[in-house]
């Protein structure tokens, strides 16, 4: 688990309010997310909870994120921005340790939702939940064959 002594409530919430300024200010971000965030100061409510639930495992937040992202016009162009301003605020507002440890959940939070929005090709041999894919054996443990299958093994062996 990565962790950082340096967050707590107060911090992440000024990230949060930092950030989230820029966002409904970007031009790229701003044109999908203004328009269904009706209330700015209650959204940032809402996404200290999640970051607070995330970096500090206070398990406030009560929410879908893949949900609320899946029906807006979001492409990766988006998440690519959305980092950027991320990495860029939390250099501006936490120390060099706490930055560090905020980016990489970013990052995996956005790979994951990316890869969820059908943005990303899932990563070869793996589910969508990244668990690698294992061929089933040919046989059962009885070591009976289906019907259907019989003819592809006959003569192996």
């Amino acid at each position: 688990m990565i962790q950082s002594s340096q967050l707590d409530e107060t911090r992440i919430a000024h990230l949060v309010d930092c950030f989230y300024d820029k966002v409904s200010a970007d031009p790229l971000l701003g044109a999908v997310f203004n328009p269904v965030v009706e209330d700015w100061d209650e959204h940032k409510r809402l996404l200290t909870t999640f970051w607070c639930s995330v970096a500090l495992r206070a398990g406030t937040y009560r929410g879908n994120p893949m949900a609320m992202h899946r029906p807006h016009p979001i492409r990766r162009e988006h998440f690519e921005r959305w980092l950027a301003l991320w990495d860029e605020t939390t250099r501006e507002v936490l120390d060099a340790e706490a930055a560090a440890v905020m980016i990489e959940y970013a990052g995996r939070i956005g790979q994951g939702l990316q890869l969820g929005l059908g943005l990303l090709a899932q990563p070869k041999g793996t589910r969508s939940l990244g668990i690698p894919l294992v061929a089933a054996p040919s046989t059962s443990s009885s070591g009976w064959i289906p019907e259907s299958k019989r003819a592809d093994t006959e003569g192996q062996a």
